[in-house]
């Protein structure tokens, strides 16, 4: 089997050449074959053979088969290996591991430093713009979007933890900064957690009456803001049932406080015994 002809390059982006790192993305773009492709990935790491690519794209491999873990430790052993214009990319590798592991602490963690790196003007090489690569296609990202990008991730984290009030604030200045309808639609659901209904059904109004920026998914948003009030709904309705649950109860126990002050209380007076001596009482110290 030949590797390398210009139409499996074309068809399937398989690299030139006949390195392992080759062998590896033939494997894995071709045959389909995603364990002997991590083998080979291995393998090219090992013999200095396009390692930052090499790298990534085990990641991601290993991500597809639920072996998040094992990703996470192969970046953190090999990342030095790297040059320094690739270690942005395999932070957000991570930042996508750490989420998919549930390993909130660490995710924060990490997020915090990027967002303290834009800060500084250490990102973008203090450009306002960069280019950047997803699913084959090259698009320019601005620092603007970058950073709410980033702040939203955070407060999806911190809402992941229970922290609802920290995950708001931040939701916040990530609309402040670049505002659109999905992350609407994440603060108002960080407002329903907090109980805040009547707030998180007016920024959801604004989502359905497309006072927020769309995007390219921007049907699914309209679906997801939809669900959430028709969940607001459900949640009003509960609270009006137990409002009435609670109603019905007060009710019944006055019935059977009535019932008992019948029992009690002698020739049909209102009052139990206690009441009737409390009286007796007062009228002897002339109160």
């Amino acid at each position: 089997m030949e590797v390398g002809t210009k139409d499996l390059h074309v068809i399937h982006k398989v690299p030139s050449g006949d390195g392992p790192y080759v062998r590896a993305k033939y494997l894995q773009l071709v045959e389909k074959d995603l364990d002997a492709s991590i083998l080979w990935f291995w393998k090219a790491i090992n013999a200095n053979d396009r390692v930052e690519s090499a790298l990534k794209d085990m990641a991601v491999v290993l991500k597809q088969q639920n072996r998040a873990e094992e990703a996470i430790q192969a970046i953190k052993s090999f990342r030095h290996l790297c040059s320094n214009k690739s270690q942005d990319s395999l932070d957000n590798l991570l930042i996508d591991l750490y989420k998919r592991c549930g390993r909130t602490k660490e995710e924060i963690e990490l997020l915090k430093q990027k967002l303290r790196r834009i800060y500084l003007g250490e990102a973008f090489k203090g450009k306002t713009t960069r280019k950047a690569r997803s699913h084959g296609k090259k698009f320019q990202v601005s620092i603007k979007h970058e950073t709410s990008r980033l702040l939203s991730n955070l407060a999806w984290a911190y809402m992941q933890q229970g922290n609802y009030i920290a995950s708001e604030v931040v939701y916040q200045k990530a609309q402040m900064i670049d505002p659109d309808a999905n992350k609407a639609c994440n603060l108002s659901l960080c407002l329903m957690k907090q109980g805040r209904l009547d707030e998180a059904r007016c920024i959801l109004g604004n989502v359905i009456g497309r006072k927020f920026p769309g995007d390219d998914d921007d049907r699914k948003t309209m679906k997801r803001a939809e669900e959430l009030l028709r969940e607001i709904d459900l949640q009003f309705k509960d609270l009006f049932l137990v409002a009435n649950d609670e109603r019905e109860l007060e009710d019944e126990m006055m019935e059977m406080l009535d019932m008992v002050i019948k029992e009690w209380a002698p020739f049909g007076s209102k009052r139990l015994p206690i009441f009737e001596e409390i009286s007796q009482f007062k009228d002897q110290v002339g109160c």
